[in-house]
């Protein structure tokens, strides 16, 4: 269980590491937005490759960071009778869910995009737009992506399958240092609200 453990460690580096770079992915965006917003109301000019990779940004945050958000537990979880349970059946729920839901599917859609991105990787795919860009990288976020949730789906498997040994904390348990993306938020704008303050 040790070496489980410390193999889930390092998915959760991982996919910790490429959250918080992705991150960055979205300033570029906003940065190329605005100054092909602007290059087109000033000099009534625009480019296909500068929208297409907007999007081709966007892609990468939403696919590319599915594994951080699963790890950080971010991800939209409707709960209508799981907390009624106690904890350790809880658990159990949880690791029949990434069993039978979360690794099948991306499985499947690992396996039915492959193709797709060998293909247009193969014949040069290009967007069908005059100027746009080639179309294997972006084809190929999606198994990238859902290889990361696929990791990170091994790793909350071992530390709930840890949990029920007693050879782990409770993974669904924040730590107490660890603050959610909202609190984060609301610090920053207090303390730009108090640095503002005469």
């Amino acid at each position: 269980m040790a070496l489980l453990l410390r193999i889930s460690r390092f998915i959760d580096g991982l996919n910790e590491f490429i959250g918080r770079w992705l991150a960055w992915l979205v300033l570029v965006a906003v940065l190329i937005s605005a100054v092909n917003a602007a290059v087109r109301k000033a000099f009534d000019m625009s480019s296909n490759a500068f929208l297409e990779i907007q999007w081709y940004l966007f892609a990468a945050v939403f696919l590319l960071s599915a594994g951080y958000t699963l790890m950080r537990q971010e991800h939209v979880k409707i709960d209508v009778l799981l907390h009624r349970f106690e904890r350790r059946t809880q658990i159990k729920i949880e690791i029949f869910g990434l069993l039978f839901f979360l690794m099948p599917f991306v499985f499947s859609v690992i396996h039915l995009v492959w193709p797709l991105v060998t293909k247009a990787y193969i014949h040069g795919e290009m967007s069908s737009n005059a100027g746009g860009l080639i179309r294997w990288p972006v084809f190929a976020l999606v198994p990238a992506g859902f290889a990361l949730l696929g990791l990170q789906g091994v790793s909350e498997l071992v530390k709930r399958v840890a949990f029920l040994k007693g050879a782990a904390d409770d993974p669904g348990k924040k730590k107490s240092q660890e603050k959610t993306a909202e609190e984060e938020l609301a610090e920053a704008i207090r303390a730009k609200a108090e640095g503002a303050r005469p």
